[in-house]
């Protein structure tokens, strides 16, 4: 397919809106993320009530999430890009400045709320942007939040480093959100330019698109134990040190973006049925042959595979469900997204639970074990027809 530049330009400008917000996105919950100690500390919390605080926040996500994918579809991503984002940024503040747990609890219910509806509104962007461009680009923009999350993370700790309070590291990074996000939002698809595309339909519905959230809730689980339990196994059952413990969740998430990084053209190459089938067989064989060896070498490595394993698995998931009903995409996404979300906050616990009764090592065999239900289940993602994204790249 041979388009002039002319008639590519606003997809391209489009797709650089898509990936600053995914970046932006990033940002805003590494930050977040690393200044958590400060608000515990700050406001005398035992880890039991931060723990409700946190939940405050994941519950305001999953009540986004599906309020998103209505107001998506009724009004489209065009409109609700920028005040979303920029009210993102706005909420990250809030909980900096919450005097107890009560209004900190509702702070970051209402953070939680945009977060859900920013994380939703930009996958149906991507999947509107990607069905201009007419060829693979998701795991692009899954890519960019990676290194936003990093860059989020490296904000904070630097200002962490540097004494400064949450506060002044919200307010910092809210400022850059109100700088950029305005600037993405020129840039954004109009609805014009998104082309029409077959609605799917013979897919399976509802069914279908919940079949999906199964799959991405399986990774998520993968990503919620890589965060929360990998340093755990290295330092608690292989005995090493904390420096080198660490090293299991900076080798899962590294890898996991170097993936994204190739997965569009992996896509390209492979079809989304067989990346997603190899990945999964990887995800599992990496983790469970680690777990097998038992040394932190292989640890760190074990993860390291499988975070590269998992980093395209989603990308495509949200693809296909985007673009089963364009009319619906957001309904669609925010089905898959909640059902993922749902894995990242309870797979983690259900690992917890279970190592009390067999030991964390066999525990985490579970998301080994869901890596292979995943790679087996990657027949739901083949199109009935061919599908614009998966055709030949736009040259000019």
């Amino acid at each position: 397919m041979t388009s002039s530049p002319h008639d590519h330009v606003l997809p391209r400008r489009a797709r650089l809106a898509v990936c600053l917000l995914f970046g932006l996105y990033g940002v805003i919950l590494g930050t977040w993320t690393t200044r958590i100690p400060a608000i515990k500390q700050d406001l005398s919390l035992t880890d039991g009530a931060l723990s409700l605080g946190l939940l405050a926040f994941a519950a305001g996500a999953i009540i986004g999430m599906q309020a998103a994918g209505r107001l998506v579809d009724r009004y489209g991503t065009y409109r609700l890009l920028l005040p979303v984002a920029l009210a993102d940024g706005l909420l990250l503040v809030s909980p900096a400045l919450a005097p107890n747990l009560i209004v900190l609890a509702g702070c970051l219910l209402a953070f939680g709320i945009t977060h859900g509806l920013l994380n939703i509104t930009m996958n149906t962007a991507a999947v509107e942007v990607q069905r201009a461009w007419q060829a693979p680009i998701m795991s692009s923009f899954h890519a960019v939040y990676s290194v936003g999350g990093f860059l989020g993370a490296a904000v904070g700790g630097l200002c962490a480093y540097a004494g400064l309070s949450a506060a002044a590291t919200f307010l910092t990074v809210a400022a850059v959100v109100a700088v950029i996000a305005p600037v993405a939002a020129r840039w954004r698809l109009a609805p014009s330019a998104v082309p029409v595309a077959e609605t799917g339909a013979g897919r399976g519905g509802l069914p279908g698109v919940t079949f999906l959230g199964v799959l991405v809730f399986c990774c998520l689980v993968g990503e919620g134990a890589a965060a929360d339990w990998s340093s755990v196994y290295l330092h608690d059952s292989l005995g090493s040190t904390p420096g080198f413990a660490a090293a299991a969740y900076a080798a899962f998430s590294i890898m996991m973006m170097a993936g994204r990084m190739v997965g569009d053209r992996l896509t390209a190459t492979l079809g989304p049925v067989r990346l997603v089938r190899y990945s999964g067989v990887l995800a599992a064989l990496g983790l469970g042959t680690a777990l097998l060896i038992g040394h932190p070498v292989a640890g760190v490595a074990g993860f390291g595979l499988l975070g590269a394993g998992l980093a395209c698995i989603a990308p495509q998931v949200f693809s296909t469900a985007g673009g089963q009903d364009p009319a619906r995409a957001g309904q669609a996404i925010a089905r898959v997204a909640s059902l993922g979300f749902l894995g990242f906050v309870v797979g983690p616990l259900a690992i917890g639970a279970l190592a009390e009764l067999i030991g964390l090592p066999a525990a985490l065999t579970i998301p080994a074990v869901l890596a292979l239900f995943v790679a087996a289940a990657a027949t739901s993602l083949r199109p009935r027809a061919p599908h614009p994204a998966t055709a030949a790249p736009v040259t000019t």
